[in-house]
């Protein structure tokens, strides 16, 4: 893609980030959420937020039905059953930009759609697995769907909500997805005291009602010009890429990190990726688009959510662990312990688009979000201890990390989603989208393998290492943020 015209169209949606919040309306013109296209517009925000809140939901809920699975299927390890979520989001990272340039080709919407009744009926199959093995298989389905939906979600948003109400319209939409990560412990802690597998049944009406909502409310979009087929043997390559990462770091404490096989891992890894890189040169439909990353503000955001998105899904995984294992908190206590951060999420995600308008983009609002997040990491690390003492010592880490949350996954959307194009909002929306999968991807092994060295008869310490590479992670995802979105 020509440079200039990148630049152009980070400028012209730059600005609208950064225009004066109040007072420069026309006298009697309406506000954008006014009147019955207000209306619709929040309806078709609703619709395609239920979508991303069930996909991020389900990368979460289960975090707490681990043990019960693990229960039911005897024998069966933490790193075996951490591919019942990492096997999800390696395939659900490699389909995104595939699915988003198809997207465009074909219609968001009907893509959309097809992503729904694929996430729902792998939901129906994971619920009836009769072993561990088939439960990851049935994962990769529901993968499928949300690589599907979830970048045709974003894309038809873009295109259906009109310039002056994107930003807020993106906040909405990026913090609803952030909830449905949050929440899923907590809604999975109740779920499971009737089966581990209504973990997994739970999407099926909700999915049902998304895909009735959907074809009578959003309104379909594509890209006129789109005629190739998206390539998915780079597709393919960026799968064995991260998968063969997430596998060297999960077993690393098994094969030792400077064993033959670790190193070796690590190479194909590398190999993949380097493959995927060149292929995406080539290509005429890439996987990743080469053109997009020469933005700095969308390679920016794009690093920064990778970044944050490991911090994200690490910490998710090591409250559940923490809570179960040294506090031996039931699943329904835990997710309850964990609900007062997501409820934190939506409001400061509400003041991200006037915030950004205010202080200079939403690029400063990402370096703000991002360092309160490692605040509140940096603020649990001094107070963790093994005797419970959760509103004094864990209650204000949660609100503190539910307003970082709620400040920064909206803001890197916003500042990434700035530099699209119109005619490539499928295919810049599943770029986005595929860097928050691989970064919990990432982040949940890069834990696994912290929490595989328990030291004998104290597991904070432990624990504490884990927050240390957490903190480490939001840290550098606002440095990112600082030195490439501001």
């Amino acid at each position: 893609m020509d440079s200039s015209r990148l630049t152009s169209a980070t400028s012209q949606q730059t600005a609208r980030f950064t225009r004066p919040p109040a007072g420069t309306r026309p006298a009697g013109q309406p506000r954008p959420a006014d009147g019955p296209a207000g209306r619709k517009v929040s309806a078709i925000v609703g619709v395609l937020a239920l979508a991303v809140f069930m996909s991020s939901l389900d990368l979460f809920i289960v975090n707490l039905a681990f043990p019960y699975i693990g229960r039911e299927y005897a024998g069966t390890t933490l790193s075996s059953l951490s591919w019942v979520l990492n096997g999800y989001t390696i395939v659900f990272a490699s389909v995104l930009v595939p699915a988003g340039r198809w997207a465009d080709r074909i219609g968001r919407r009907k893509v959309f759609v097809i992503g729904l009744a694929a996430f729902s009926v792998g939901s129906l199959l994971c619920g009836l697995a009769p072993g561990v093995p088939e439960l990851i298989g049935a994962r990769v389905i529901q993968a499928v769907g949300a690589g599907l939906m979830v970048p045709a979600s974003l894309s038809l948003l873009l295109a259906a909500v009109p310039a002056a109400s994107r930003a807020a319209a993106i906040g909405t939409w990026a913090a609803i997805g952030a909830m449905g990560a949050a929440l899923g412990p907590v809604i999975g802690g109740g779920l499971v005291q009737l089966s581990w597998r209504w973990v997994f049944w739970i999407n099926i009406p909700i999915g049902v009602a998304a895909i009735f909502l959907a074809v009578r409310v959003v309104p379909d979009s594509r890209d006129e010009r789109a005629g190739r087929r998206p390539d998915l043997a780079g597709a393919a390559l960026l799968a064995a890429c991260v998968g063969l990462i997430a596998l060297a770091l999960v077993k690393a404490p098994v094969w030792g990190w400077g064993s033959a096989t670790f190193l070796g891992t690590m190479a194909a890894a590398l190999a993949s990726g380097t493959a995927m890189v060149f292929r995406s040169r080539a290509h005429h439909s890439p996987v990743i688009e080469l053109g997009l990353l020469r933005s700095r503000t969308f390679s920016g955001a794009f690093a920064a959510s990778i970044l944050y998105y490991a911090a994200f899904g690490a910490f998710v995984l090591n409250f559940v662990e923490f809570l179960t294992g040294v506090w031996h908190y039931s699943a329904v206590q835990a997710g309850l312990a964990i609900a007062p951060g997501p409820l934190m999420v939506l409001p400061f995600a509400r003041i991200v688009a006037p915030l950004a308008a205010r202080i200079g983009g939403p690029g400063r609002v990402a370096v703000l979000g991002c360092f309160v997040s490692a605040a509140a990491q940096l603020l649990w690390y001094t107070r963790i201890q093994a005797t419970p003492a959760y509103l004094t010592q864990l209650l204000p880490c949660q609100l503190l990390g539910g307003a970082g949350v709620g400040l920064s996954i909206p803001a890197l959307l916003g500042a990434g989603s700035a530099s699209v194009p119109p005619a490539r909002f499928g295919t810049g929306s599943g770029i986005l989208n595929m860097a928050r999968q691989i970064g919990t991807v990432l982040g949940v092994a890069g834990l696994v393998a912290i929490l595989s060295h328990v030291v004998p008869g104290d597991p904070v310490t432990t624990f504490r290492h884990g927050i240390a590479l957490i903190v480490g992670l939001f840290a550098g995802a606002g440095l990112v943020s600082a030195g490439l979105l501001t």
